[in-house]
């Protein structure tokens, strides 16, 4: 008791100490990192052992026992592992770390690219026993204009090759891949590569790795490379000051070793990340796009307010809204008005807060450079440009996969209609590829998501969080309906009910439009002559509308449709748009129906990633699956990376199926690549399952 008290006091005199001088946290002093990664490469145990190692924490948070202070909603602890990212920081050095700590999943990845432009410096995290995974490999790829640090993780791992996975990093992101430090040979300390120049390790000399170091960071300098080569021995000064430029300019990528459940190798990476990453002052400047105009933003505390929405999640307890901001220019206090995007409309920022997971601390401003996070805004969402009125445009970060899994859904109790609106509002703000939809036939709901685990972890936190139980249907395939041929349409709309009636008549072509174009329906009005009065084209179009909204062969939306209005008659007396609405519509079901209806499916770009021993076995099976392969890429470590195209209605499944086939150790991850016809013998089978689930329906 006595010890967990005096612990508490020496946590608050630290906090005091941070937040009650907002100096310690000056641009200069900020560094920002963004842990990337394939689940199960240890994140979020490498930020709880930062967190223990600083002081921050007064026990190592562990994700298997539910104490991690960044996982800490429900679903992370059941699951044991990250679902959202999570914000902490440390002080090191008199350095402010924040540190951003992302879900490594494939189902949970846009919450974890919305963050990459947060932060100056990427830190990816590799498994030591699995090596470069799916999510390794994207995130190098999204993070190519950052500085970059490897961290290989879990090297006490039974059945690890230290040495042969640094091969592998070096042959698959280039020679720029050095070692900073390397294991000993208990794996409980390492040695530091930067300052020592000689010694041995079980992975092999020290001065060797020390030199090879070296060399990839005076790359960034010609005439310290021209020193060198001249014989002249480099100082650690000059190494110190020309690092950061490295760094920036990707001459370096330090391979860091860690076992950060035994908090091996943490001094290491913070030392890293305090000396030599650079600040928001040196680093590349985040800018902003309107229209053809590109403003870097400074880092100037005095400059306009810009900030970026990296995060919105919600307190476990209390439900109430935080959004973690990004600041990239200027100040913010508890009295700004902020605006998002190109609103005018101002809203009082309220308390400034520093996050520590769930916990939330005030200070008394947010500078440029700083993470801070606000509470109870709700019009704020992941992308948004914070500024005070002196900013416009958008920021350039990297695009998020379209969700492709679906799941209709309705509210388990009568009365719960509209909260349930209101429920799934609040989780697509906190997952950009979480999203919501109604279908226009069955007046369903429909969500929208990467994957399975990622939708049940969705109606999990409805049950959890909003109290809000749900029934839901088979996941639906999106697919999508269009012509392949060309045709003509006629209606006739004439009602008299005594009163005053209803008139109007449509002549209209159609006719296919280029695959995938956008939009999906090209709309031209040719009427000549005035035979129908130009005020009911937009009653026509909405009538044509309603059509692509429903489809006429299975109840999808349509597309790659181009229709023609050329004729038709109107009424002086009855003719109105109600008429005209209904003309357009049956005249473009009437021309739709002649002209070869078909329906279109979603294919997927599915790259998979397995032990080469399996690659016989996979592409039969993707080949089975009305897969095309595109390609095939040997790695190195005996992996191989598949590439195909495939219809998403075959690999629904497909999680389950790739672990069986692999005994665990493949992964996938897939994106949408465009539609195209369904065999004739699907579209049947398609056809009649709908038709049954309508009859169905009618009959309920």
């Amino acid at each position: 008791m006595l010890f967990r008290l005096i612990s508490g006091i020496i946590q608050t005199f630290r906090d005091l100490r941070y937040f009650g001088d907002s100096k310690l946290a000056k641009t200069s002093e900020i560094r920002n990192i963004v842990l990337l990664g394939h689940g199960g490469s240890g994140k979020t145990s490498l930020a709880e052992a930062i967190l223990h190692k600083c002081g921050s924490t007064n026990r190592l948070g562990n994700v298997n026992d539910g104490t991690s202070t960044c996982d800490y909603y429900e679903e992370e602890k059941e699951h044991r592992h990250s679902i959202q990212p999570a914000v902490v920081y440390v002080k090191y050095k008199d350095k402010l770390i924040n540190i951003i700590d992302t879900p490594g999943s494939p189902e949970f990845v846009g919450p974890s690219i919305a963050t990459i432009p947060a932060a100056e410096t990427a830190v990816i995290v590799i498994n030591a026993a699995a090596g470069v995974e799916t999510v390794t490999r994207k995130a190098f790829e999204l993070t190519t204009n950052k500085p970059r640090i490897i961290v290989i993780n879990k090297i006490d791992s039974e059945n690890t090759n230290l040495t042969e996975l640094v091969k592998i990093i070096q042959e698959m992101f280039g020679k720029a891949c050095r070692c900073a430090n390397m294991p000993a040979a208990d794996n409980k300390s390492v040695i530091d590569c930067v300052k020592n120049k000689s010694g041995s390790t079980g992975m092999g000399d020290v001065g060797t790795a020390h030199t090879e170091l070296i060399e990839s960071v005076i790359e960034a300098d010609e005439k310290l490379m021209e020193s060198y080569l001249g014989g002249e021995e480099i100082s650690d000064e000059k190494v110190a000051t020309v690092f950061v430029e490295a760094f920036k300019i990707g001459t370096i990528i330090p391979i860091l070793f860690t076992d950060a459940r035994k908090e091996v190798g943490i001094t290491e990476i913070l030392d890293m990340v305090a000396d030599f990453t650079p600040s928001p002052l040196q680093a590349r400047p985040m800018e902003l796009k309107d229209g053809e105009k590109i403003t870097p933003l400074k880092a100037d505390p005095s400059g306009p307010l810009a900030g970026l929405v990296l995060r919105v999640g919600s307190d476990p307890k209390s439900n109430m809204k935080y959004t973690s901001i990004r600041i990239f220019s200027g100040t913010m206090k508890s009295d700004t008005t902020i605006m998002r995007n190109d609103e005018h409309k101002g809203v009082r920022a309220g308390h400034i807060l520093k996050s520590q997971g769930q916990e939330n601390k005030e200070i008394e401003a947010g500078e440029a450079g700083d993470i801070i996070t606000l509470a109870k805004l709700e019009e704020l969402r992941i992308g948004d440009l914070i500024h005070s009125g002196n900013a416009s445009g958008k920021f350039i970060i990297p695009a998020v996969p379209e969700p492709m899994f679906a799941l209709a859904l309705e509210p388990a109790t009568r009365g719960d209609e509209q909260k349930i609106g209101t429920v799934l509002d609040r989780l697509c703000e906190e997952d950009p590829c979480f999203k919501v939809s109604r279908d226009q036939q069955t007046k369903e709901m429909v969500i929208h998501g990467l994957g399975e685990l990622h939708l049940r972890v969705m109606l999990q936190k409805m049950e959890r969080r909003f109290k809000l139980k749900v029934t839901t249907k088979e996941p639906k395939i999106p697919y999508r309906e269009t012509i392949t041929g060309k045709a003509e349409g006629h209606y006739r709309h004439k009602k008299q009910t005594g009163g005053a009636g209803q008139f109007g008549e449509v002549y209209l072509r159609v006719e296919p439009a280029e695959r995938n174009s956008n939009p999906s329906l090209v709309f031209s009005w040719d009427v000549f002559g005035g035979s129908v009065p130009g005020q009911y084209e937009p009653a026509i179009l909405k009538g044509i509308n309603e059509v692509m909204q429903n489809g006429v062969v299975a109840g999808f939306n349509m597309q790659d449709i181009k229709v023609s209005i050329y004729d038709g008659k109107d009424h002086p007396v009855d003719s109105k748009e109600v008429a005209f609405r209904i003309a357009g519509k049956m005249a473009f079901i009437d021309a739709l129906q002649k002209a070869k209806p078909a329906l279109l499916e979603p294919i997927v770009n599915i790259e998979v990633t397995a032990p080469a021993e399996n690659m016989g076995d996979i592409t039969g099976d993707l080949a089975g699956k009305r897969g095309r392969v595109q390609g095939q890429d040997m790695l190195p470590g005996n992996f191989v990376v598949i590439k195909a195209q495939v219809p998403l209605s075959e690999v629904m499944q497909y999680n389950s199926q790739i672990k069986s086939v692999t005994g665990g150790r493949g992964s996938y991850s897939m994106t949408l690549s465009h539609y195209e016809p369904v065999p004739s013998h699907v579209q049947q089978q398609i056809v009649a399952m709908y038709s049954k689930k309508d009859q169905n329906k009618e009959e309920e």
